[in-house]
């Protein structure tokens, strides 16, 4: 049984604008808190760049540690914007609609937060920041352009900016509304921003064109974004466990993963602050429920068939580091603690409808997905290093300080702070695929197609 009800126009436009002309008393609490876990961050990272990168628990062989770890972890979330409203915009997927909007935010922001990552982690990022951009011949400054480290900023400015186009495309038709509903300061910034948009035939057949231009063309960024990620690892063949071919399908499909479990987290926190239980309703985490395991299940192929690559190789450091992962402490324990809660946990549990129709349960099984799948990112890069072999055989261990976790935790602050501030100055939900949502829901279900009524031409 469906909870779905038929609402009107005008009451869309007031549920889903609501907290955008209302501020609710716990939106400064809750932007209170995150501000202040934000500003601890920031005063770690000064720390850690007035000191240098001794506060941290990097070390020799182990030079990439939490911070490389959190940065690919932000990159994979940030595919889940595409996966919900590229993909599933071109392929008509109904149930996408309430989703599309959040996931997109989350990718922007999430990929922003990313990009901070790898200048943190060099310590002294004004000093990188010149050898890096511009890439200025005159000075003499030649970089290798083969190397995916190089290709990295160009793959994620590139996605940013053209998530942040999508978003912005999409956003047009709710400004105008925002802008219809507002007085004072609001009305004239809404006006501006929404750039004229009346929802005239010819405005509306520019923006649902260019919505599918822009999903057309994000895929193959999508794609090489994660996969470049990968070959940052993959092409070190100095470092057991990293110079594997199957990376790149294999960091993509996580990233997925990770990302579709992601946005099941935000819709519960989104339904239940908003009280938006008539428009993010248990069918649509049904079928998010669907769409993981299907995503969780090639993963896990993935994940044994990058093992097995490392096994049939025959190279004694190859098994040497798949011994110490599976069998020895603490690494063990990671291991065991990254499988039950990335795969075993929650995929099990998702094939009972009822559980894929319970929000808490949809809700913990996300955030279990997410804990695993930053420790899988966390296995593969810290004990590969550990046992690094060049010339001389060095093994080391790696425990990131308190000033790395500071930061760590500080960006989880900031994409949900951003999100929040999106959440004030538009709607997370989009009002206008929402009514035509409704307009579809005499025809469409969630999940499946009815007969398609006559429709009579105005």
């Amino acid at each position: 049984m469906q909870e779905r009800r038929d609402t009107s126009f005008p009451q869309i436009n007031q549920d889903l604008l609501r907290g955008v002309i209302k501020t609710p008393i716990w939106f400064w609490l809750v932007l209170g808190a995150l501000g202040m876990v934000v500003l601890g961050g920031a005063g770690a990272m000064g720390y850690l760049f007035y000191v240098g990168l001794g506060l941290t628990g990097l070390n020799w062989p182990v030079m990439w540690g939490a911070f490389i770890t959190t940065f690919v972890f932000w990159v994979g979330i940030s595919h889940a914007g595409v996966m919900l409203s590229a993909i599933l915009r071109l392929t008509h997927a109904e149930w996408r609609r309430p989703a599309t909007r959040a996931a997109e935010v989350l990718t922007v922001f999430s990929l922003a937060t990313a990009a901070l990552f790898p200048i943190i982690h060099v310590g002294r990022p004004w000093r990188a920041l010149y050898w890096i951009f511009p890439y200025d011949f005159a000075r003499g400054i030649w970089p290798n352009i083969r190397s995916p480290l190089i290709w990295d900023p160009a793959a994620i400015f590139t996605y940013l900016t053209g998530s942040s186009l999508f978003v912005y495309i999409a956003l047009l038709p709710d400004l105008a509304a925002a802008r219809d509903h507002t007085t004072g300061w609001r009305h004239t910034l809404y006006s501006v921003i929404s750039l004229g948009f009346r929802g005239t035939a010819r405005q509306w057949r520019l923006q649902v064109m260019g919505g599918i231009l822009l999903s057309a063309l994000i895929l193959p960024v999508f794609v090489s974004v994660h996969s470049i990620v990968s070959w940052d690892f993959g092409m070190t063949m100095a470092v057991s466990g990293w110079h594997v071919t199957i990376f790149a399908p294999y960091f993509v499909i996580g990233a997925v993963h990770s990302g579709v479990a992601a946005v099941v987290t935000l819709l519960a926190l989104m339904r239940w602050v908003f009280g938006w239980q008539d428009y993010i309703r248990r069918e649509h985490f049904d079928a998010l429920g669907r769409l993981m395991l299907v995503v969780s299940t090639a993963w896990l192929y993935f994940f044994f068939m990058e093992f097995l690559f490392a096994l049939y190789s025959g190279e004694s450091a190859e098994i040497a580091l798949r011994e110490m992962q599976v069998f020895t402490p603490p690494w063990s324990y990671f291991f065991i603690t990254f499988l039950l809660t990335a795969y075993f946990i929650p995929v099990p549990l998702w094939l009972f409808r009822g559980v894929r129709r319970s929000v808490p349960l949809m809700f913990l099984t996300s955030l279990s997905v997410n804990i695993g799948m930053w420790l899988e990112r966390f296995l593969i890069f810290v004990p590969g290093l550990a046992r690094k072999q060049v010339f001389t055989f060095d093994w080391y261990t790696y425990r990131p300080s308190a000033v790395e976790i500071t930061i760590i935790a500080a960006s989880f602050a900031v994409v949900a702070l951003g999100v929040l501030l999106f959440s004030k100055f538009f709607p997370l939900v989009p009002i206008y695929d929402v009514k035509e949502g409704e307009v579809f829901s005499t025809r469409i279900e969630v999940g499946r197609r009815k007969v398609p009524a006559v429709v009579r031409e105005e």
